[in-house]
């Protein structure tokens, strides 16, 4: 323990307090560089079976390559998935379940940030396709193997710190008539909140085993920041605020603490304990009023399903 301000301060949380991962079967999206790297490491420098879910299957192949040199002997697998593409997610789901009987953590990290307007492969805005719809699609066909776990399961959905910026609209998800690339890219980690906690009050009704978590980052280096934004968002990410930003291990902290630390409750967000939330340890942060607003959870469930023909065997709470 350290003291501050006379007050007694719990030491942060680290990589190194992740419990025994041996036996758990985890799915990592977006796993080939890095928040998902990062995560990927850490579970299985503990021991766990992790599949690398990436888009560019060569890219994984080649982070597959890098855990293994860390830690010989790594249980790793590389499938591919595109979340921009529900195909896609319905063929890695298909297959994985040929393989696994079950799943015990999903981690939905993947995802794409403010790049000029674009749309899926079924005609859906990139950003709410990639970041919300993909992962809505992908926790509902795996729901079923992690129920089946039967050793504390969890999905854990990663958001930002900028859903609390957010609103909703549902009159215009596509961003035809009035689209900005940071503006959606908000609105989809706003999605990301809304839905895995209205994941977490479905899972808890129905009395599921599954627990629903979130998690952000805060402000960490990696390649979202730049491989995707163009003009000025990349100028002032990729360049003028780089220089604050934390490492990925560091960044990935709050999503392995929410996925593995066994006083992590379902429904919480997990992020940094620094100054406005940027950088530092795991704990517990708020969620934006809009995130946790009964009405704004059912509707946008509806939608998702309705838009990914994905449908969960959880009835909304009464």
């Amino acid at each position: 323990m350290t003291k501050q301000d006379g007050k007694q301060k719990k030491p942060r949380w680290t990589a190194e307090q992740i419990p025994d991962q041996t036996g758990r079967v985890s799915v990592v999206t977006g796993a080939n560089s890095g928040l998902g790297l990062a995560t990927t490491l850490a579970l299985a420098r503990r021991g766990g079976h992790v599949i690398l879910a990436v888009r560019d299957e060569e890219k994984g192949r080649r982070a597959a390559a890098g855990i293994t040199a860390d830690r010989p002997g790594a249980s790793l697998e590389v499938r591919r998935l595109d979340l921009a593409d529900l195909d896609s997610v319905r063929a890695f789901s298909d297959a994985l379940r040929t393989d696994h009987a079950r799943l015990d953590t999903l981690v939905n990290n993947a995802g794409v940030m403010a790049p000029p307007r674009s749309v899926s492969a079924q005609g859906h805005e990139l950003q709410f396709a990639c970041n919300h719809l993909g992962h809505f699609a992908l926790t509902g066909l795996l729901l079923d193997l992690l129920a089946a776990g039967g050793r504390d399961p969890r999905v854990v959905t990663v958001t930002s710190v900028n859903h609390r910026k957010a609103r909703l609209h549902f009159d215009d998800l596509n961003g035809e008539r009035d689209y900005g690339p940071m503006a959606f890219y908000d609105r989809s980690k706003l999605a990301n909140a809304v839905f895995g906690h209205e994941l977490h009050r479905r899972l808890t009704a129905s009395g599921s085993p599954v627990r629903s978590l979130l998690a952000h980052p805060g402000y960490t280096a990696t390649g979202l920041q730049t491989s995707g934004p163009t003009g000025l968002v990349k100028l002032m990410f990729g360049h003028v605020l780089r220089p604050l930003a934390q490492h990925p291990g560091a960044g990935a902290l709050p999503q392995l603490y929410a996925a593995t630390a066994p006083d992590a409750r379902g429904g919480e967000l997990i992020g940094p304990d620094g100054p406005g939330e940027l950088r530092g340890g795991p704990t517990r942060v708020p969620l934006a009023p809009a995130a946790v607003d009964a009405p704004t959870g059912r509707r946008l469930w509806e939608v998702s399903e309705e838009l990914t023909d994905v449908h969960f065997p959880l009835p909304a709470p009464a």
